[in-house]
């Protein structure tokens, strides 16, 4: 498989409003067809000002449910929560009547979260309608890791869609605590799915990963499945 046209934008500014763009236009289409639409999202400081733009589209946003792709397996109020990110960054103004549906619950197990996240979004709707994706310099999308055990999992094509718990890696390899994270399926039946990347290393990163092993690549998985990647890239940082 031919890896996506990766599209340049010239600036920042550029970039965060193309990205929210697409995003806001898929919402609107799931809103238009089902009544209703699914947002799924990235954590870490990649996505704020995607965020901030998209917060500001003009839809209907209380026909909306907003998620994350994947999630640290902490409460909201510790600083590395991604729904906590999520809440300051794109449930504001037009966008704060959204409905939000966690990952994270105080469950006994990060697998029993992961199970009431599966039953929630699935009763949530049939698909996700518009995903945000970042990739960090490991080639990691979601919490789907280099040499996780639960990577061939979260990589097979044919599961239902579904959220799985990520055990924190061994010997120091990432991530330093337990996540949450979406499947490949659920990218796979997505309307749309946006990979917002900055500067020349993440570049870089993708062109070697879309290159890579399908069974291990994260990237190369998503594109042997043919799921529907827009990739938007700027070289500002």
């Amino acid at each position: 498989m031919s890896s996506p046209a990766i599209e340049t934008l010239p600036d920042a500014a550029a970039w965060a409003e193309a990205a929210a763009a697409r995003l806001a236009a898929a919402l609107t289409e799931g809103v238009a067809a089902e009544g209703r639409a699914i947002f799924a999202g990235a954590g870490g400081s990649t996505p704020s000002p995607i965020y901030a733009q998209l917060a500001e589209a003009d839809l209907d946003w209380s026909k909306v449910t907003a998620t994350l792709v994947d999630e640290r397996y902490v409460p909201e109020t510790s600083p590395e929560s991604n729904a906590a990110l999520m809440k300051r960054t794109l449930l504001t103004g037009p966008a704060a009547i959204a409905r939000f549906l966690p990952l994270y619950a105080p469950s006994v197990t990060v697998d029993r979260a992961a199970a009431e996240a599966s039953k929630a979004l699935a009763a949530a709707g049939a698909r996700l309608d518009a995903v945000l994706l970042g990739m960090g310099e490991d080639g990691h999308i979601c919490s789907m890791f280099p040499e996780s055990p639960t990577l061939k999992t979260l990589l097979t094509p044919d599961l239902k869609p579904a959220v799985y718990g990520v055990p924190p890696g061994r010997d120091g390899m990432a991530p330093p605590q337990e996540r949450l994270s979406i499947n490949l399926p659920y990218l796979i039946s997505a309307r749309r799915v946006v990979l917002a990347l900055t500067g020349a290393r993440k570049r870089a990163v993708f062109e070697r990963e879309a290159a890579g092993d399908p069974r291990i690549h994260p990237i190369a998985a998503m594109i042997a499945a043919k799921v529907p990647l827009e990739v938007l890239w700027t070289e500002a940082v």
